[in-house]
């Protein structure tokens, strides 16, 4: 589609600039060491380049400067660099992707953009600022919330503390796939990542991460946490375009690094996923032991079961109590109003 002038202007734009040094001129420039540039781009997800390959712009020059300025200031330790840039380099990786195929999946609906290079241009020229606008807003908005937490309980280790971990995830997602094209397929995850995203956050919680068929996601009690598995439970029953899903909760010390979570408090939640019923939510010993005498819930023990690393385990069902309603009530016509309501179809 594009030639390669095309492709060097749309760089510029996208890069902020031209290609102009290579990576030991970077070293130089930013004052930074050979060993540290070449640690930091790979940690980012990047390519190996040759030394004398010219690849880099001013810009390049900058963040390694403000990044060695932070090391210096001490906002974080040098033995934390290279990790903290790996996390950054994956979570921004997923997001150009899902950004440049939003682009081309534009392209593909307005062929005439494709033959007009100018206008494609002056396209990306316009999206960028705008798209590094929304995400540094929604950045800072998130700050503001997990900043609040850590003062509210400036004692807390937030590294290491106890939450409690969910998972969420469709019934029969692997049969559906064979059965179903790639369109319909894409439908299915939008739609369901949409709704998941919606009940988390409406439940207090946080999405970690959404893994094919299912989420992952934390919140800090056991209410909410029940309250998050058993919403989206029922969301997702009353849909007609969702499979059912099956859920598993556990409470305990959870290992948060980097947006992601470790732990056995993680695997116990895994494990009693798997072994949930269409329909159901498993919770462990200990979260059980938190909700009783919640009259808002209902808690049937299950016979012990084994799952890999477990040899016994003995879950409970977690459910309503009979004459409570949930948000499922009021969740879709509420969500309509605000527009948050997941789409019928892709952009």
């Amino acid at each position: 589609m594009a030639d390669e002038a095309f492709q060097r202007r749309l760089e510029r734009v996208l890069l902020g600039g031209q290609r102009s040094y290579t990576r030991l001129q970077v070293a130089e420039l930013a004052g930074v060491s050979e060993e540290r540039t070449r640690q930091l781009w790979r940690a980012l997800g990047f390519a190996a380049v040759p030394n004398d390959q010219v690849v880099f712009t001013d810009a390049d020059v900058e963040a390694v400067r403000i990044a060695d300025g932070m090391i210096d200031a001490g906002v974080f330790d040098q033995e934390l660099e290279t990790a903290v840039t790996r996390a950054l380099g994956l979570h921004l990786s997923r997001l150009a992707e899902w950004q440049a195929d939003l682009l081309w999946s534009l392209v593909r609906e307005h062929p005439e953009l494709a033959a007009d290079e100018q206008r494609l241009t002056e396209l990306v020229e316009t999206l960028v600022p705008q798209l590094e606008r929304v995400q540094s807003f929604v950045w800072r908005r998130h700050l503001v919330a997990y900043a609040g937490r850590a003062l509210a309980v400036p004692d807390e280790d937030l590294e290491a503390r106890t939450q409690v971990v969910g998972f969420v995830d469709m019934v029969g997602y692997t049969r559906m796939t064979r059965r179903i094209d790639e369109n319909e397929l894409g439908d299915v995850l939008e739609r369901f990542e949409a709704l998941a995203t919606e009940v988390v956050a409406e439940g207090r919680g946080r999405v970690v991460k959404m893994i094919g068929d299912e989420v992952l996601f934390v919140a800090d009690s056991p209410a909410e946490a029940a309250e998050i598995a058993l919403t989206l439970t029922e969301r997702t029953s009353t849909d007609d375009e969702l499979p059912p899903v099956r859920a598993g909760l556990a409470s305990g010390r959870v290992l948060s690094r980097f947006g992601d979570v470790y732990g056995e408090t993680v695997n116990l939640a895994s494990r009693l996923t798997s072994i949930a019923r269409p329909g159901t939510i498993l919770v462990d010993r200990t979260l059980a032991k938190a909700l009783t005498g919640d009259p808002a819930y209902e808690l049937r023990s299950r016979r012990s079961a084994s799952v890999r690393g477990y040899s016994r385990i003995r879950p409970a069902a977690l459910r309503r109590a009979r004459g409570q309603s949930g948000s499922s009530d009021s969740g879709p016509q509420a969500a309509d109003l605000l527009g948050l309501a997941p789409r019928r179809g892709r952009r």
